[in-house]
This record gives structure tokens, sequence and C-alpha cells, in this order.
């Protein structure tokens, strides 16, 4: 998404050269993108969901207790920041992991599954909540030539990063510091991340710190879990799940809903030519079409590693009627998981 004065892609140019994977904003199932994202074919030979600190460079400089983090309920989060909602440990990182590989294969058939947007000789990278630093650590692969900068607020796991990658420890609400503007800004799956207020400033630090004709890039998921078919019982917990946690982060002022403000305010950031693109994203191989299949079975593997992380901090700093308990967190996440084994369930949520 370049700014007016940076080179914007003409109107009318295809999907591949688009400025970005600003994903589709939260609408009612009824409304008009269901036309735009059809009923996923059913594959009817599957029953239910299931199928039988070295990284860092010379100049950074992390202290022990960054390192050690914070542990809340069996979770390490990040001492740098206490209002952020997702840990920082293995279980989060494997949750992480397997989100990167759903995006890979949903984008296999796109020129780069890395990323959507038209750049072939990056200079410059720099990836916003790297979490494992995965993505970063990819890109610097493909691009022994550029600099790729992935920065997060607690320290990443990678052992071992390409020479041209660096893993950051840092606050980006905070003063930028690094020299040169970059050619692309990722990011995914940062919703809850920070207030309307501070995602305003983060586009804004985005748009300020890329060359002429930059792009930003984000990605981004819809909480909500539906179906097409009535395989998913509206009175079950997985039904509602999707509202329970957009309900916890507004009392929190950390909106999960990033899909409905962030095209407006990467726009109002400066940025032209902001695109969106939607996928229905399937939980499970029940799909008929190969690639839903695969992407279904890692999305599964994605939501059944990553319900307790999403879950605990949202539920008992700012569940209702009153902040849960630890154990009561547990159970509900326990029961959401039991419910993603029925047969012949199913479901999706967009991204």
């Amino acid at each position: 998404m370049p700014s007016p004065e940076r080179g914007s892609e003409p109107e009318g140019s295809s999907d591949s050269a688009t400025a970005a994977s600003a994903w589709r904003p939260l609408v009612p199932a009824d409304e008009s993108t269901e036309a735009q994202a059809p009923i996923v074919d059913i594959d009817d030979d599957v029953d239910s969901a299931f199928e039988d600190g070295d990284n860092f460079s010379d100049t950074t400089s992390v202290s022990s207790s960054i390192y050690r983090g914070r542990v809340i309920n069996g979770r390490k989060y990040s001492s740098l920041r206490d209002d952020y909602w997702g840990p920082s440990d293995e279980q989060q990182y494997e949750t992480l992991n397997a989100g990167h590989l759903l995006y890979l294969v949903l984008d296999a058939n796109q020129p780069n599954p890395l990323f959507r947007s038209p750049v072939t000789e990056p200079h410059n990278v720099l990836d916003i909540g790297t979490g494992p630093g995965t993505w970063a650590i990819d890109v610097a692969d493909q691009f022994p030539a550029a600099q790729v900068y992935g920065v997060d607020l607690s320290p990443p796991p990678s052992s071992w990063v390409p020479p041209n990658c660096f893993l950051q420890v840092d606050d980006v609400l905070e003063e930028w510091t690094w020299r040169e503007k970059f050619d692309l800004i990722h990011m995914r799956l940062m919703l809850g991340a920070f207030t309307d207020k501070e995602w305003e400033v983060v586009y804004q630090k985005c748009f300020d710190n890329l060359k002429p004709g930059g792009y930003i890039e984000e990605v981004e998921l819809d909480v909500r879990v539906m179906s097409d078919d009535g395989s998913l019982d509206p009175k079950s917990l997985l039904a509602g799940w999707g509202q329970n946690f957009l309900d916890c982060a507004q009392r929190a002022g950390r909106p999960l809903d990033t899909q409905l403000t962030m095209k407006a305010k990467i726009e109002a950031a400066g940025f032209v030519d902001v695109q969106e693109h939607l996928y229905k994203c399937p939980i499970g191989a029940w799909p008929k079409d190969p690639l839903l299949k695969d992407a279904g079975r890692i999305n599964l593997a994605h939501w059944s590693s990553g319900l307790d992380g999403w879950a605990m901090y949202l539920l008992t700093r700012w569940g209702a009627p009153e902040p849960w308990t630890a154990d009561e967190a547990r159970v509900y996440v326990a029961r959401v998981r039991e419910e993603l084994k029925r047969p012949r369930l199913h479901i999706w949520h967009y991204t």
C-alpha cells in the first residue's frame, strides 16, 4: 500500500500486484461478502474435524528479566508489557508455527506464498510481532541479499538464523531506531495487540519508515467459528467462542476485530490502493478441495494447540460477569477442544 507520493499501483491492477493482504473486516455471514466466499464442498469420506537466546546480533542487549518473562497461570508472558494477551512460550510458538504453515498452504498458488506484495528484490524487510521468527527467517533465506528484521516483545526461541536475519526484542510503540527505511513491513495475527489509538501510531510509523513505493502487508483472522450446513450447534461453546473473546477484548480496550478497523486506519496513515483478500479457512480436513483439506488439517492443529493461550489471559482478566479462575478457563478450553472432535462438523472462519 504505497502512499500517493510513493508510486502507487495503477487502479485495476491484478491480485499479484496487491498493495497489501489486509484481510476483509468482520461482516455478518448473510451480507454481500458471502457471495465472494463460496460454500466449501465437503469431503463425505472424512467423518469429523479429526483424522484417525543466541539469535541476536552483537548490537542487541537483552536483560535476563526479559528472557525470563512473567509466568502467570502456567503460561509465560513478556516482561516488557503487562497488557498483551499473547503468551511467549514453547506452546505458543508451536501454535504460531502452525499458523505460519497454514498461510503458506492457503497462498501456495501465489507467486510468493510468503507475501502478496509485489516486492521482488527487497533490501530491507521488517516483521512486526515476529513470534518465533519463522516468517522472517524464511524471507531471509529466500532473499539472501536483503536485511530482514523481526521484532517482538519477547526473545524469539530460534537458536540459528541466517546471517542476514536479525531477531530483536523491542516495543514498536517506542521510537524506531532502524537506520534504513524498509521495502516491506509485515504483520500477522496481531489482533488484540494494541488499542485503537496505538494502532494508528503503529500504522503511521510504518508509513514514515517505508521507502517510496514500499508496502505494508497485514494478515488477520475472524475469531468467530461458522458453518454453512448447520453442522455447528448454535448452542455449542464453539459457536459462542468468537463473541466471548470479542467481548473480553472490548472490555480490555484492545479489540480483536482488527479486520474491521485496519483498512480505514491504514488509509488514514496515508497508504493508497489498499486491497483485501478473503479466505473461508476450514478447521479440520473435511473439504473436498485438496488445498483446503491440507489447510484445514493444519488449522485444526493450530486451534488445538492455541486454545489455551488464546483464552487464559483474556478470561482470567476480562471474563464475564467477573474474571474467571484459571481452572474455569482450563475446563472451558478442554470442553471446546472436545467439541472440535465431534463427527460431521464442517466449521470454518474467515481469514
